[in-house]
């Protein structure tokens, strides 16, 4: 069997980092780990190819070569997708498609010969044993939950690391809480599910051992849904494993905002060498997170917890969402207020979306207020149903506070406050390369000379250098993060 595993492509938006990239000369953040780890699961006898194109082309003579073409996707890579389909079918190549979006959607495709839905561990070796057979269906899908003890470490042989910022892996899937827009409990369930601390090792010397020296994701949607285990079992692990390799890796992953609760668990995510957490903060309106039932958000100082958070070596990156049913008009200020207040850098800010299956989904439906034609993308300020706040309204606001929050001196101004109050472990090792010349060189002539925020940045760049020398190649990246930001929401 020759197997091409075909990986669509995102759109421009403040997830892709597209215009950051380009400074560190990388072609996407993170390869596609998901396909990854089916390829794992193929025959070694199996001839195997990837394309993941983020970072190259597709071309007819790479589909001509496969038997069959394997597609993973996300909700935002949907039009990829479908054209991906639409010229497996003109070549005649017979496509299998899973993923969290054919899992949810599977009914949008049309020409998908084979869908394997769900988690791969359970539904790939039932299609897989029906294809020796000789009577592959048509759909494969199950209402079990894997065993991530049998997950397998990705097939990181078929990737070429240099094209990616950074590399990834997986502990848990699933999440104890029940936010009503998030799909993730659909997907993966309430119960944490994770795998145990010699996995874990084992795949960051599956990727020390290919030469990787950088940042590691942790793709958990919420990593520290199993404290116990974390503090017990899964960072003293990691913790020892990074002292003695030399500290090769730096981490990010996800977490909820009651990460605050438990500095022993803060501590432990540093000692282990985390320095990056992306967390859910949503809405400063107690009304709307009530509605989209965020209950671990409620009853809490939330810019205290972030900046706690913060002086414990953590940078928060959060998630913040527009067009709840109970957003008051006053909405718009006061998230450009907290954001600012927060130190929060890293600001996404998005849309209301409903995923298909989520609890949000049905009651909108029920409510006939449910709208054809999503994008999947909630920065491009569509919306797939009808809001209770006038839509043009919405719109105006939400690129109201785009442009606030993002501006050179907002955003200047909250890199400051952040850095006055990280407290970064000192213990971490700087890795060095080469490309930093170029990334420093690049940065220099686009911000500092001939970008509007020239003063912005000279003034951060010498502020740093005196207050925080030694961080000033964080500095660097979250300027860079900043002119990225501004560029995708000048194309909106």
């Amino acid at each position: 069997m020759k197997i091409l595993l075909v990986y669509p492509e995102y759109p421009d938006t403040f997830w892709s980092f597209k215009y950051a990239l380009k400074f560190i000369f990388k072609k996407a953040v993170n390869p596609p780990l998901g396909l990854l780890t089916v390829a794992a699961m193929l025959s070694e006898d199996w001839e195997k190819k990837l394309v993941d194109m983020n970072v190259t082309t597709l071309n007819d003579k790479d589909l001509k070569w496969a038997d069959f073409v394997f597609i993973s996707a996300i909700s935002i890579q949907k039009e990829s997708a479908k054209d991906i389909i639409t010229r497996c079918k003109k070549v005649g190549v017979k496509i299998v498609a899973g993923g969290p979006l054919f899992t949810t959607e599977y009914e949008e495709f049309e020409g998908v010969d084979h869908f394997v839905l769900n988690e791969a561990e359970i539904t790939l070796p039932l299609f897989l044993k029906d294809l020796r057979d000789g009577g592959a269906k048509y759909i494969y899908t199950s209402n079990q939950w894997a065993d991530l003890k049998t997950t397998p470490i990705p097939l990181w042989d078929i990737v070429n690391m240099k094209k990616y910022a950074s590399m990834n892996i997986q502990y848990s899937r699933g999440c104890p809480f029940d936010c009503e827009f998030c799909d993730v409990t659909l997907l993966y369930g309430h119960v944490p599910r994770t795998k145990d601390k010699d996995q874990v090792v084992a795949e960051l010397e599956s990727l020390r051992s290919r030469g990787w020296r950088d940042g590691v994701f942790f793709v958990d949607d919420n990593f520290i849904g199993n404290k116990r285990k974390l503090k017990k079992e899964i960072l003293p692990a990691i913790a020892k494993w990074m002292e003695r390799k030399g500290h090769p890796f730096s981490f990010i992953t996800q977490t909820s905002i009651d990460l605050s609760d438990d500095e022993e668990l803060m501590q432990l995510m540093v000692k282990a060498g985390f320095d990056t957490v992306f967390v859910g903060i949503e809405t400063p309106n107690k009304e709307s997170l009530t509605e989209c039932n965020k209950f671990q958000n409620k009853n809490r100082d939330l810019i205290t917890c972030v900046k706690k958070i913060q002086r414990f070596g953590l940078q928060v990156q959060g998630g913040f969402i527009l067009g709840f049913d109970n957003d008051p008009p006053s909405i718009f200020q006061r998230q450009i207020t907290f954001i600012q207040k927060s130190g929060i850098v890293t600001a996404m800010v998005g849309l209301l979306n409903a995923p298909p299956g989520t609890r949000l989904y049905h009651r909108l439906k029920n409510e006939n207020r449910l709208l054809k034609g999503a994008s999947g993308d909630n920065t491009d300020c569509s919306i797939n149903f009808i809001p209770k706040m006038d839509y043009q309204t919405l719109i105006d606001g939400y690129k109201k506070i785009l442009s606030t929050i993002y501006s050179p001196r907002c955003y200047y101004e909250r890199v400051r406050k952040f850095l006055k109050e990280y407290k970064p472990l000192q213990k971490s090792v700087f890795q060095f390369h080469f490309s930093y010349f170029g990334t420093f060189f690049k940065s220099t002539l686009l911000l500092g000379i001939i970008g509007k925020e020239r003063f912005h940045y000279w003034k951060l760049i010498f502020w740093s250098l005196f207050r925080c020398p030694q961080l000033l190649p964080l500095v660097l990246t979250l300027a860079i993060y900043g002119f990225n930001f501004r560029k995708i929401f000048r194309n909106y």
